[in-house]
């Protein structure tokens, strides 16, 4: 995910596949790692659609991230004894474990790298604070149409050929406890954008068939644009 904002060294390659030496199946529906348990590991998502969640007091669960492959995972663990949020798995992958020594590691001996680990946890960072305005500030509409389109264009960072359709991989619950409504809700809102010809959709495919009207509706920034990136710390 790193080489798709700045241009690897061979020796930067070579320090971020060292960290992808190990691989570990997960299968869908399985629990990596989970709130409020001891994390020694953190995790590249090498293959497959992950999910970090906190559940809330009343027993509902708020889903927080979709993680696509190249994301590393458990970062947020890496300053907690106990895990402050679980990733579990939406489809099956492989997950590649290192020690937080590895971490260590990986910042002293390569400072480029270290500064965009700090970047990604940045941009989620802000994008999380979006999804919280739009909790509290959007309709229900908004909500849908900016999950949609965030989810488009992560999945387009990970392959190319994705344009305007793209298999969702989600359930309506699942969209549900990302955006803060039902499934019966979900349901009515994805029936409107496509009543209004924002979307379509086909066995579990999603196509943005007016992308800018969608834009406008979610009010939607993407968080992957726009970066300044020029205060890099130099390769050794």
């Amino acid at each position: 995910m790193l080489s798709q904002l700045i241009d690897l060294t061979p020796v930067e390659q070579r320090a971020l596949e060292k960290l992808e030496e190990r691989q570990r199946p997960v299968r869908r529906g399985a629990v990596l790692q989970r709130e409020n348990e001891g994390c020694s590991e953190l995790y590249i998502l090498r293959k497959g659609l992950m999910m970090s969640y906190v559940l809330l007091d009343d027993g509902s669960r708020q889903i927080l991230r979709f993680l696509f492959p190249g994301d590393m995972l458990g970062v947020s663990s890496a300053v907690y004894q106990e895990a402050p949020e679980t990733l579990a798995a939406l489809s099956d992958c492989v997950v590649c474990p290192f020690d937080r020594s590895a971490l260590s590691d990986l910042m002293v001996e390569h400072p480029r790298l270290a500064a965009m680990v700090l970047v990604y946890s940045q941009i989620e960072r802000v994008a999380l604070t979006d999804r919280l305005a739009a909790l509290g500030r959007t309709s229900a509409k908004a909500r849908v149409a900016a999950l949609l389109i965030e989810l488009r264009n992560r999945l387009r960072r990970v392959d190319k050929s994705v344009t305007t359709a793209f298999t969702l991989g989600l359930t309506q619950e699942e969209i549900g406890d990302a955006t803060g409504l039902t499934a019966v809700h979900v349901n009515r809102m994805l029936r409107q954008l496509e009543e209004e010809g924002l979307i379509a959709r086909e066995a579990g495919r999603v196509t943005l068939r007016d992308e800018r009207a969608l834009t406008r509706a979610a009010n939607y920034i993407n968080r992957y644009e726009g970066l300044d990136l020029g205060w890099l710390p130099r390769t050794r």
